[in-house]
């Protein structure tokens, strides 16, 4: 009986050298791969026979997927920028740090262009418990990269420096985004649990003090109208993040405002892929009439 997988090859030369986890993959893999399309094939293939889970074949696809990408797909832009002006005082920007929800926030002095340093929220609380505050004194300096740099190399000096937020420039020096571990991380594992998240069994339109609702993106658009007896068309898409992405022919980024009728949504949180929560806000009361879908 032949066995369907070839011997491991050996290793004459290094016989007592530890094998990497690429080595040991592809001793597995028949016929050898000669590309990766050719490798995610095979692993497409295993999942499909079980031998391994969907996560872990998501994950894999991530990593090759981060080695493509580079800083400016996935940064935040510049005009979604959570950032504080280094000439507003403490009791002006922190209101602004607690509806936001960051734990690091670049702080410029002027115009967004001169990004002269990093914010933690943590360090805010020397404000409630020191009479001298000095804020361009308790600031973090900030790393700045190219729009260009790849995001497996931009994981590497995250993880080598301990630094988790960089500042991602353009050819001219302008500041054009900005980008998180996090940001980078998703694009491997998924969507990373947050502030935004919530337990399966609150549902997936929650109401919040200020009277706006956290919804979730997959929610379906029949749901939505349910539940604030609204009319939107379920023609173009299937769910609420759905719609806003076709309303704006492409992904919204996180901190966009988008308006649909009387609502307005604000893209919590998405990746370079989709949106995963919304914050909808109503902005004139009663029942929305809006046009026909044939009218869009």
């Amino acid at each position: 009986m032949n066995d369907p997988y070839p011997t491991r090859k050996s290793h004459p030369k290094h016989p007592d050298k530890p094998r990497s986890l690429l080595e040991r993959l592809t001793d597995l893999i028949s016929p050898e791969p000669e590309s990766r399309a050719q490798l995610l094939a095979i692993l497409q293939d295993a999942h499909t026979r079980n031998l391994i889970d969907a996560d872990s074949l998501s994950m894999i696809e991530g990593v090759f997927q981060v080695a493509d990408l580079c800083a400016r797909d996935v940064m935040v832009p510049r005009a979604q920028m959570d950032a504080i002006n280094i000439a507003d005082k403490p009791d002006q920007f922190i209101p602004f740090v607690l509806e936001k929800a960051h734990s690091r926030y670049p702080v410029y002095d002027g115009n967004r262009d001169n990004v002269i340093g990093i914010m933690l929220a943590k360090d805010l609380l020397r404000y409630y418990a020191e009479e001298e505050f000095d804020v361009r004194g308790m600031l973090r300096p900030a790393v700045f990269i190219p729009e260009s740099k790849r995001l497996n190399v931009l994981l590497h000096d995250f993880r080598e420096n301990h630094n988790h937020i960089a500042i991602v420039v353009d050819e001219y020096g302008g500041v054009a985004g900005l980008i998180t571990i996090e940001d980078v991380l998703e694009q491997i594992v998924g969507d990373i649990e947050d502030e935004y998240d919530f337990d399966e069994e609150e549902g997936n339109i929650i109401a919040t003090p200020d009277g706006s609702y956290r919804v979730r993106a997959l929610t379906e658009i029949e749901q939505f109208n349910e539940t604030f007896s609204t009319r939107y068309c379920d023609d173009e898409a299937d769910t609420i993040g759905g719609l806003v992405t076709h309303r704006l022919g492409r992904v919204p980024h996180r901190g966009e405002k988008v308006r649909i009728d009387d609502f307005v949504f604000v893209i919590l949180r998405s990746d370079a892929r989709q949106v995963h929560m919304l914050l909808a806000k109503r902005i004139l009361s009663g029942v929305i009439t809006r046009r026909d879908c044939d009218d869009h």
